[in-house]
């Protein structure tokens, strides 16, 4: 058995050299003949599986250590009969604590009001965390107010036109009945109020570059914090500068986070090639933490700066845009604390 793996997920090394033949690779350096006769990938969001990728090839199963995956083509592999599983929620409240280090960076109090679009498993958890501190939430997603009653959730035009802060937490969706790409187009950013905040943590293509740029010159909307971007890594140095903070796609990047997405994939793989023994794996070096609501607003504005600079991350990007993905593959993970 062989298996491809990135090698900046983080932990795995050594995990499966018992059980199986390994390449570790960069995720944007493997090719169609190192996974030609893999049995299985290990990736992250660097790795596009399409046809080009995958055409010829023996992998019969991709696990993915991201809750995204618009980089697999899922209708190649279902036609292929490659199975393909991804870390749904693992990072989720790393984006919860980068999205709170940024509110509190841009001085936004409870009850301010923040439209969370997207909830899902990040946006979720989001929602519910900052309801706990006093926000109020309004949750904007249109599928799940289709399936479970328009009564539990807002409306994006209602959202947009009431919110202190809009943040983004949906997948990139393509087509179907709610596609995401370019939805944060010039349209949307006028209906935001002009002293809102806009946080974009999901999926940069979900934005329209210069509808964002002209929203920021034009001073429609008050600032801006982002976190993913258009091309990245080569990303538009003008929406750099007009942002309030700007970091190289991190905002899952905890320690706990990146050992809950590594865990799933490896179990994954585990179940699905009969390694008993990783079945139940979890990185030894990496403590859980209880996600409960116990803490109050100010009492994470006094720890944050113990667990996490936001502001500093944001002047190093800043001062090196061409070191995007340097700054993101050599990361060092910060430590969750609620």
């Amino acid at each position: 058995m062989k298996i491809v793996i990135d090698k900046n997920i983080p932990f795995v090394a050594g995990v499966f050299e018992p059980y199986a033949e390994i390449l570790y690779k960069k995720g944007g350096d493997i090719t169609a003949e190192d996974v030609r006769d893999a049995d299985a990938l290990m990736i992250r969001t660097r790795t596009r599986c399409d046809e080009k990728l995958l055409d010829g090839s023996n992998v019969k199963m991709i696990a993915t250590a991201t809750i995204g995956f618009d980089h697999i083509d899922i209708d190649y592999c279902a036609r292929h009969g490659i199975e393909v599983s991804r870390a749904v929620g693992c990072n989720a409240y790393g984006v919860v604590q980068y999205v709170c280090a940024a509110l509190l960076h841009e001085g936004v109090m409870p009850p301010a009001k923040i439209a969370v679009v997207g909830v899902g498993a990040v946006g979720g958890a989001l929602s519910e965390t900052l309801t706990s501190f006093g926000f109020e939430v309004m949750p904007v997603d249109p599928p799940r107010a289709e399936r479970e009653g328009k009564e539990h959730f807002s409306t994006l035009e209602e959202a947009l036109s009431r919110a202190d802060v809009v943040t983004l937490h949906v997948p990139l969706e393509r087509g179907g009945d709610y596609p995401t790409i370019g939805m944060a187009d010039s349209t949307f950013f006028c209906m935001m109020k002009k002293d809102a905040l806009f946080i974009n943590s999901s999926r940069g293509e979900v934005v329209v570059q210069k509808a964002l740029n002209e929203a920021l010159k034009e001073k429609k909307i008050a600032s801006a914090v982002i976190d993913v971007w258009n091309g990245e890594p080569a990303i538009d140095k003008d929406t750099l500068k007009m942002v309030s903070l700007g970091t190289p796609h991190i905002a899952g990047y905890s320690l706990q986070g990146k050992a809950a997405g590594s865990s799933m994939s490896v179990r994954v793989l585990a179940r699905y090639f009969g390694i008993d023994d990783l079945k139940g794996w979890w990185p030894e070096e990496v403590k859980s933490v209880s996600h409960e609501h116990n803490l109050s607003w100010h009492e994470v504005s006094l720890m944050m700066k113990n667990f996490y600079d936001i502001e500093k991350e944001s002047e190093t990007l800043k001062a090196h845009p061409e070191e995007f993905e340097n700054l993101r593959n050599e990361y060092r993970y910060r430590e969750e604390f609620f």
